[in-house]
C-alpha cells in the first residue's frame, strides 16, 4: 500500500486522486473487499480509498461494500494491462458510514 494513486494513468491522474491505495492485485476475493473495509474504518471521512484488484469478484463485491457501508464509490474501471486485468475502484468514505471503535 502506498498513500498516492501512483498507478493512474498520465492525464487521468486527477480523476484518481486518493489519500491510501490498497494494491490487492493477485489477492482472491474475499480478502480485497475486507482489507479495504479495515482501511476505510480507520479513514477520516470524506478521504478516498484507491482499490486496485484483480479477482473478478472485486466488480461485485466491492460495490456492494458501499453499498452496504455507507461509503461513495466514486469511479471504477477495468484496465488491461498487459494482458491482465485490472479492476480499480475510487471510494470515498461515507459520511454517515460507522466510525472504528
Amino acid at each position: 500500500m502506498t498513500d498516492d494513486a501512483a498507478h493512474a494513468a498520465p492525464g487521468e491522474s486527477a480523476l484518481w486522486l486518493a489519500d491510501r491505495l490498497l494494491d490487492a492485485r493477485g489477492i482472491a476475493c474475499p480478502l480485497p473487499v475486507l482489507k479495504a473495509r479495515k482501511l476505510l474504518a480507520g479513514m477520516a471521512r470524506d478521504s478516498r480509498l484507491l482499490v486496485e484488484a484483480t479477482d473478478p469478484m472485486a466488480a461485485i463485491d466491492i460495490p456492494h461494500l458501499c453499498h452496504e457501508d455507507g461509503h461513495i464509490l466514486i469511479r471504477q474501471e477495468r484496465v488491461d494491462q498487459g494482458g491482465r486485468m485490472i479492476l480499480r475502484f475510487l471510494i470515498e468514505r461515507g459520511a454517515n458510514a460507522a466510525q472504528p471503535d
